[in-house]
């Protein structure tokens, strides 16, 4: 198993705490893998026997006698050991109706500490939040970091070819285990029918998943872009795929909920406001835009973007996109009160892009830290207090 350090930090931090560990993210981004590393610390290094260990795989066969609510909280409860902190891991736990009364109800116990998982962004909403309130911590989980992805390959290690094999094959996890092409693909469209199909046809009642395939396929194609639903919805219906702007809204939803898509907002440096209008989206993973759309027309500044993008929430940012009267900034990141102002780009080695670059962030009069992350190794600089660093050192930590 690879390991996941920033995760399972954040279990490691949470264990005994009287709060329910929940665990979100895309389908296969390794949430299963992390509660295996976890329960191997838990043996290893705080001695925590199996028998106060217990995992429940709610798409398993083998617990496909739980159907209800009761019957899970039954299940769990009569493996319990008695007076002994008990570990309890629900995987999926969304695929049983009402499964948050049995949440609660676990939670209730004295001598049990709950971890639970869930492959959409329906698993806090509605009852289980209104149950829950103030008592769960969600970790939000992505697939591999370049970083991540950089350590299951043998020192000494070229980043840059590292870098298009991790965009081109994927950062899920699982596709580690394959070297041929064919069976990426093969594994990318196992993962995307699943989302499309199990997390949103079938929960959203979508009748038309072409049209939903064809939503998806244009959003992977905008990464990057400022958009709306009006402007989605006429730009696909000019080119012959009608769609209705509420039909977008609900789709958009759909996917951001599945966690196939995210959303950056809006930020008004200037006015320091988050704006209701426009925005962005980027996709969970390069490698499943490849799968959709193929490698032409690529443009490989915004696929960096999308992969900073996805970096900066691993970090625990608030992301948004940054507007300073006519100037974008690609993204301000928000925490504990700091900001950060990040440009990318994928060169900066001709002097006219250089300054077209320089220019969101030399608009801004603040103090904040400024940076402008490439592809380029040399050469490097501080450009009046904007710091330029390489991207892929960026990722790895590096710098």
């Amino acid at each position: 198993m690879l390991e996941r350090p920033t995760y399972l930090q954040q279990l490691i931090r949470l264990r005994d705490k009287n709060v329910i560990k929940v665990i979100t993210g895309v389908r296969r981004c390794g949430k299963s893998t992390l509660l295996l590393l976890f329960r191997d610390y838990l043996r290893q290094q705080v001695q925590i026997p199996d028998n106060r260990m217990l995992t429940v795989n709610l798409e398993s066969g083998d617990f496909r006698h739980l159907q209800t609510a009761d019957a899970l909280y039954q299940y769990v409860e009569q493996h319990l050991v008695p007076d002994q902190m008990n570990y309890v891991f629900l995987d999926e736990v969304q695929n049983i109706p009402d499964f948050q009364k049995a949440v609660d109800w676990l939670y209730t116990k004295k001598n049990t500490d709950l971890y639970i998982t869930g492959s959409n962004a329906y698993l806090l909403s509605g009852e289980l939040a209104t149950f829950l309130s103030g008592r769960y911590v969600e970790i939000k989980m992505l697939p591999l970091s370049f970083a991540e992805y950089v350590t299951a390959f043998p020192e000494p290690r070229n980043l840059p070819k590292l870098y298009g094999q991790y965009l081109l094959n994927s950062s899920f996890p699982g596709a580690l285990e394959f070297t041929d092409r064919q069976d990426i693909r093969a594994y990318l469209e196992g993962i995307y029918n699943t989302i499309l199909v199990k997390d949103i046809a079938t929960r959203k009642k979508i009748a038309d998943i072409s049209q939903l395939q064809n939503l998806l396929e244009f959003m992977f194609d905008n990464i990057g872009n400022l958009c709306s639903s009006g402007k989605i919805s006429r730009t696909m219906t000019s080119a012959g795929r009608r769609i209705s702007v509420p039909t977008v809204d609900s789709y958009l939803t759909a996917l951001t909920e599945s966690f196939i898509l995210y959303k950056a907002d809006r930020y008004d440096i200037k006015g320091k406001e988050r704006l209701q209008s426009g925005g962005k989206y980027y996709g969970v993973d390069m490698g499943l835009r490849y799968f959709l759309l193929g490698s032409k027309n690529t443009d490989q500044g915004h696929v960096l973007e999308n992969v900073v993008y996805l970096e900066l929430l691993r970090r625990g940012y608030e992301v948004f996109v940054g507007k300073n009267e006519d100037a974008e900034v690609d993204f301000i990141t928000l925490r504990d009160g700091e900001k950060q102002y990040i440009q990318v780009s994928q060169s900066v080695v001709d002097p006219q892009t250089l300054k077209r670059e320089l220019r969101p962030l030399e608009t801004i009069n603040d103090h904040y830290p400024k940076l402008l992350l490439t592809m380029d190794y040399l050469p490097l600089g501080d450009f009046n207090g904007i710091r330029q660093y390489n991207v892929l050192e960026w990722l790895c930590g590096k710098q």
